[in-house]
């Protein structure tokens, strides 16, 4: 075999559709445009969501109604099973977690999740816990400290009614 013998597939190429070239091509006419109308002339596009002047769909629908997700607190989470990598006894924090690589990117902080099994006693600090995270780490004799979390605010008491 040699350059010369070299050929696209067969269907991997298509002629070019020719507009315009009489009735008979298939594209004449029209050109492929349809009838007469906004979409027939020259230049014409459209942009989305656009219904010809009658009032959008997008804007026609009710917009009521409170969305939380604006104001979760998104955490980075780590398995129990992920924090056997240190050794017995140690305190493992979000710079130690970061330092080996568990806990990777953005996020409020850290919350430890209970899959998987702990082998050795740790003292764990970090803003959130699962409860099955928390009974897995004090069962190991280890301890569970909650990290950067704001007390909640005392609701001040309210005056009696006249």
């Amino acid at each position: 075999m040699r350059l010369h013998d070299l050929k696209p597939r067969p269907g991997a190429k298509h002629r070019r559709k020719r507009l315009g070239q009489g009735e008979s091509s298939g594209h004449g006419k029209t050109s492929g445009r349809g009838g007469k109308g906004q979409t027939a002339r020259s230049g014409s596009s459209i942009r989305i969501g656009f219904e010809g002047g009658q009032m959008p769909l997008i804007r026609r629908i009710p917009k009521r109604g409170f969305n939380n997700a604006r104001f979760t607190i998104q955490y980075i989470p780590v398995n129990v099973g992920d924090l056997n990598q240190f050794d017995d006894g140690a305190r493992v924090d979000e710079t130690a977690l970061r330092a080996i690589g568990l806990a990777n990117g953005r996020g409020a902080g850290i919350k430890i999740l209970g899959n998987g099994e702990l082998s050795k006693k740790l003292t764990v600090a970090a803003n959130a816990f699962s409860a099955s995270a928390k009974t897995k780490i004090e069962a190991k004799g280890g301890a569970c400290e909650i990290t950067g979390r704001k007390p909640k605010a005392e609701k001040p008491a309210e005056a009696p009614k006249a």
